[in-house]
């Protein structure tokens, strides 16, 4: 068992081994929805949600199932099916509670589901054989990196919009190099903690 206190789990999951820029999980929607400060800042908190519980639940699906039955093979099925049933149920409160925030998100809310950062969680909180508390943290801590990560480069586009940007660098190219620049400075972070 991975001695790791939660707290500090949970700081280096944000700056060390932030999802988006240490492992690059979740480029999709990453840059798809980094248009707009408040839509970015919504997904990113679904996202967070959606990584925390769904980190508690495959936990308990792989400690409390799986493994007695001898069916750790089975992870990835179980932890798909069960992160798609979750992202079901979150949409469909946040379409009945927040319709202007579903309809700003568009397909990339059900599209949650196939976040790779999502599972990527999930199966390094196997891989490293972390806690229940610990895959909280480590759940939570990621959710928190991912909004941290793409609302500051949704305010860092916004800010592109008022700039000249060469034509050819304009879109996808200019995100890239962004992203590429926020990951080298969450790098100097790294000899805080390093997580693996």
């Amino acid at each position: 068992m991975n001695g790791l206190n939660p707290f500090v789990l949970f700081a280096a999951s944000i700056f060390t081994s932030n999802m988006i820029l240490a492992n690059f999980l979740g480029m999709c929607s990453f840059i798809a929805v980094s248009k707009d400060i408040k839509t970015s800042l919504g997904l990113g908190q679904a996202v967070t949600f959606v990584l925390t519980f769904t980190t508690v639940i495959n936990y308990l699906l792989y400690r409390y199932v799986l493994i007695p039955m001898n069916l750790e093979y089975l992870r990835y099925i179980v932890f798909i099916i069960s992160i798609a049933a979750f992202v079901q149920l979150v949409e469909m409160i946040v379409e009945r509670q927040l319709p202007v925030l579903h309809h700003a998100l568009g397909i990339f809310l059900p599209l949650i589901t196939v976040n790779c950062a999502i599972l990527g969680v999930s199966l390094f909180m196997v891989i490293r054989k972390y806690s229940l508390v610990q895959s909280v943290a480590f759940g939570f801590g990621s959710g928190v990196g991912w909004t941290m990560a793409i609302v500051a480069l949704a305010g860092l586009k916004k800010r592109l919009n008022e700039s000249r940007v060469p034509k050819g660098l304009r879109g996808a190219g200019i995100t890239l190099i962004i992203t590429g620049l926020m990951a080298l400075g969450f790098m100097g972070f790294s000899g805080m903690v390093q997580i693996s």
